[in-house]
């Protein structure tokens, strides 16, 4: 028997959960980079007071150096230069400061931002998927086995909602008991279709 009506809602709802988690993940990441760019802007100041305090830290010392050749009084003349020297690198050193904290500010805030949609995907999505993996595996490992057709039937009546296995029979329960061929050929396609699996032939019919 091959199974392809009615297997569409489920296959669809499928790839669009799917869609939609490749789609959540996609956007979370981008906007956690596009986060972290805009924190690392902070960092420019930084930039700058570092360059600007490590060329005047190198200019005052090349300046106290040639003062200090002058005789007699160079080593005198030398000292508010080397004096301005290291305040200059203390800037430098402020702005190095600065520019790491940033960038331990821009890293915190990514990874923390990126925690909550991707867990929800880790641990809400992934579980549920790779579940579905497997029921799907064992149905079409099960429509290729003898006794298939009436062991799917069985898993229908025991998971599928009422209200579809009342349309199959009015007591679709002592139709599956008398084996009738029909109902269980229902049973086993409406399993299947509730796993969006495409059309399998089933084999055990009588």
């Amino acid at each position: 028997m091959k199974i392809y009506a009615d297997r569409f809602p489920t296959a669809a709802r499928q790839f669009l959960t799917d869609l939609l988690v490749v789609v959540w993940v996609y956007a979370a990441i981008r906007f956690a980079l596009w986060l972290h760019d805009v924190v690392e802007k902070l960092a420019v100041p930084g930039q700058k007071l570092e360059g600007a305090g490590g060329g005047l830290a190198d200019n005052l010392a090349d300046a106290g150096g040639k003062v200090g050749r002058v005789p007699l009084v160079g080593d005198e003349l030398t000292a508010p230069f080397t004096r301005a020297a290291d305040a200059a690198r203390a800037v430098a050193e402020a702005g190095r400061d600065q520019q790491e904290m940033v960038g331990q500010l821009a890293l915190g805030l990514t990874i923390a931002v990126l925690v909550f949609p991707l867990g929800l995907v880790l641990f809400g999505w992934l579980p549920l998927r790779v579940r579905w993996m497997r029921r799907a595996g064992a149905a079409k490992a099960l429509a290729g086995a003898p006794a298939g057709r009436d062991l799917l039937a069985l898993r229908a009546l025991a998971g599928q909602p009422l209200s579809k296995l009342n349309r199959i029979a009015p007591d679709v329960a002592e139709a599956w008991r008398r084996g009738d061929d029909a109902t269980v050929d229902a049973l086993a396609a409406l399993e299947l279709r509730g796993l969006g699996l495409r059309g399998l032939g089933l084999r055990g019919g009588r």
